[in-house]
């Protein structure tokens, strides 16, 4: 794999700005950073990337905090999660890459609306929500790793919390990513000649990332932060579409 000097330096800004705002926020670094990613790496190289930084970061934040889990949420979740990324990821193989380019920008312009627009209430939901959430959740981790906002959706209407929220989201998402480690390998997703060099090249942008958006992380304000991500989400959305229509 022989990328542009300019193209590996693009690519380390987005993963390095990716997690500078994991450190702010707690925001899910796929889903900042695959919508600009793709516009530099083909979508089959930058999920195992990411997916390899995902499951880094939730050794060192998921698996330390398992004591404040809420392990029932986990036992419903879990199943409808693992049959969503096995779902995902045949689709990931078999689709052509401009319809799956077109359906994540289509996501990412959803979300951000919706994350924007809509103030959802915080009366609990039933425990039925888990089998088409953690479903719908699974499939798109597989595809793009932006599950995350999806199985929140969730948990923070049945899990009041805050600590074992974040504990709770923090080890699902370390599953999540265990899960579509075992299923990219089998569908050979990790055999791009060159990737583990890109992948061991970018890793101290992912590193220094975090350090830096950890250090920031009292000094501005996550709420405009977010704002701001998704303001930037929204544009990397867009032009996916109208790229790729």
């Amino acid at each position: 794999m022989n990328l542009p000097i300019e193209t590996l330096a693009g690519v380390g800004l987005v993963v390095a700005f990716a997690y500078t705002v994991v450190g702010l926020t707690g925001f899910g670094a796929s889903m900042v950073a695959m919508p600009m990613l793709v516009h530099l790496l083909p979508l089959r190289l930058a999920l195992p990337m990411m997916l390899v930084y995902d499951l880094i970061g939730g050794v060192a934040i998921g698996v330390r905090n398992r004591k404040s889990v809420d392990r029932g949420e986990l036992v419903r979740l879990v199943p409808f999660m693992l049959a969503g990324v096995v779902l995902g990821v045949t689709v990931l193989v078999k689709a052509p890459e401009r319809a799956l380019l077109l359906l994540l920008g289509v996501f990412v312009l959803a979300f951000a609306g919706w994350s924007l627009l809509f103030r959802p209430p915080s009366a609990p939901i039933r425990s039925g929500w888990a089998a088409p959430l953690g479903t719908v959740g699974g499939v798109f981790s597989a595809l793009f790793g932006t599950g995350g906002p999806i199985y929140t959706i969730y948990l923070a209407r049945r899990v009041q919390d805050k600590s074992r929220l974040r504990a709770t989201v923090s080890l699902l998402l370390f599953m999540s990513a265990l899960a579509r480690l075992a299923s990219f390998v089998a569908a050979s997703l990790f055999s791009p000649p060159g990737l583990a060099l890109l992948i061991a090249t970018m890793l101290p942008c992912a590193l220094a990332g975090m350090y830096l958006g950890t250090h920031l992380h009292h000094r501005l304000p996550a709420h405009r932060v977010v704002q701001a991500v998704w303001a930037i989400l929204i544009v990397g959305g867009a032009t996916l579409v109208v790229r790729n229509l």
